[in-house]
Parts: C-alpha cells; sequence; structure tokens
C-alpha cells in the first residue's frame, strides 16, 4: 500500500514550464510502475508519461518532446518535468503507483495553460 501526494500545479502562460512531485508514503525503490496521468473536463483521463524501475520511461506522441519524468529513490518521489506548455495540456495532472494488482491514485493537481 501507498499514499501519493502531488504539488507543483498552477496556472502558468502557453510555451511556460512546470514541474510537478509526487511524494510517496514508502519506499518507491521496489515499485516497478509509477506513471502520471491527466484528465481534461469532460474527458477520460490519459497516461502522460510512465516510468519503470529499471527507468524504462513511456510518453503518448502528444507529450513527447516535451515531457520528462523521473523518479529519485531517495526521495520517494517522482517527478513530471512539462515544458512548452499548450492550452490542451489544461487538466488535473494525478499520480499513479501500480504495486501488484492494485493500483494507487494521488488526490490530482491542476494545471491551467492560458495567457
Amino acid at each position: 500500500q501507498v499514499q501519493l501526494v502531488e504539488s507543483g500545479g498552477g496556472l502558468v502562460q502557453p510555451g511556460g514550464s512546470l514541474r510537478l512531485s509526487c511524494a510517496a508514503s514508502r519506499s518507491i525503490s521496489t515499485i516497478y510502475r509509477m506513471a502520471w496521468y491527466r484528465q481534461a473536463p469532460g474527458k477520460g483521463r490519459e497516461l502522460v508519461a510512465a516510468i519503470t524501475s529499471g527507468g524504462s520511461t513511456d510518453y503518448p506522441d502528444s507529450v513527447k518532446g516535451r515531457f520528462t519524468i523521473s523518479r529519485d529513490n531517495a526521495k520517494n518521489t517522482v517527478y513530471l518535468q512539462m515544458n512548452s506548455l499548450k492550452p490542451e495540456d489544461t487538466a488535473v495532472y494525478y499520480c499513479n503507483a501500480r504495486i501488484g494488482m492494485y493500483s494507487y491514485w494521488g488526490q490530482g493537481t491542476q494545471v491551467t495553460v492560458s495567457s
């Protein structure tokens, strides 16, 4: 079991950057896969970035080259660096940890990209 707490969201202008953090309540070194998802109003939740314990990453085409996921096992924290933000990136961003057959979620952090 793990509790996840996201932070770092906010309002940013198009073209700007934000870094989201996801702090876990326990060591993440043995958690195989951690990820960020987002959900925009009226839309389903979609994968934004994922990282395995071995450091392999996965991104959808919509954010590839702009977003970077990383994990700091010593701090039990996963980060999402978001650059060149677009209005369509506006959403609630959620941290996810998959442990065995269970999936754990944080409460989400709002990211709004607007001028």
